[in-house]
């Protein structure tokens, strides 16, 4: 019996003056070895893919995290060096993609920037600089060379009683990591946010009256994701609902 086949978004970046389609390994490998599909990279190459053509190959996608932020001119903003640096290339293959996958009802789960490009292509708008507003916490990683560090536990994440996250925490109380500087400033009105950090921010959210699997996590429950309970059970959840 083959493995179902997950699409995992990639970023566009430039090394040594050469271009490269990057995903970190965590994203694949947790998909791999939690969810038990199997990854399959997506470069963002929009011009040289339909995406409902490519959703039909597959069985589930994942929309990962990056260093890169989405323009804010997919969300009605003018550009600002505070949420550079921006991934455009990246921002024309996700955005169609998950309008498709929402149309089609392809299960998918939305990590960091991938939380932020859901809440924006649903018509939500982005904060460059959440730890600038009045009363949030500092959000972005901890200057500090060990990733065991960096992806730590950092804060608390409170989820709303009777809803999909507390089902699949078993709980409404966890800890989570912190590594994003952007966030969600208005949230889209096709979303339902189910959990939040201490400040306020929210941090996981559900699509309403989605056909599928529909999840968004703004922290990165990817890294390591065997050695978390949540990040565990998330991505089994995950595999699961990718499996029909």
């Amino acid at each position: 019996m083959r493995r179902p086949l997950v699409g995992v978004t990639a970023d566009f970046r430039t090394y040594d003056s050469a271009p490269y389609h990057v995903v970190g390994d965590k994203y694949a490998r947790a998909v791999w070895e939690v969810s038990g599909c199997t990854p399959v990279i997506i470069p963002a190459m929009a011009e040289s893919q339909d995406a409902k053509d490519l959703l039909e190959r597959l069985d589930g996608l994942m929309f990962t995290g990056s260093p890169s932020n989405v323009h804010p001119s997919r969300y009605g903003r003018s550009a600002d060096k505070k949420a550079e640096p921006y991934d455009e290339a990246r921002d024309a293959m996700t955005f169609p993609i998950i309008d498709a996958a929402l149309e089609t009802g392809l299960p998918s789960l939305f990590v960091c920037r991938g939380f932020q490009e859901l809440n924006a292509a649903l018509g939500g708008t982005l904060h460059p600089e959440v730890h600038k507003i009045a009363g949030r916490i500092d959000h972005r990683a901890p200057k500090h060379d060990d990733p065991d560090v960096r992806y730590g536990p950092s804060h608390g994440m409170t989820f709303t009683a009777g809803g999909r996250f507390a089902e699949i925490a078993g709980a409404t109380e966890i800890e989570v990591n912190s590594i994003h500087s952007q966030g969600i400033d208005v949230a889209a009105p096709g979303l339902e946010i189910e959990g939040h950090a201490p400040d306020g921010t929210p941090e996981a959210v559900v699509v309403t009256g989605a056909k599928a699997f529909a999840l968004g996590v703004q922290w990165h429950p990817e890294y390591k994701a065997l050695e978390n309970d949540f990040s565990t059970r998330l991505f089994r959840a995950f595999g699961e609902a990718v499996k029909g």
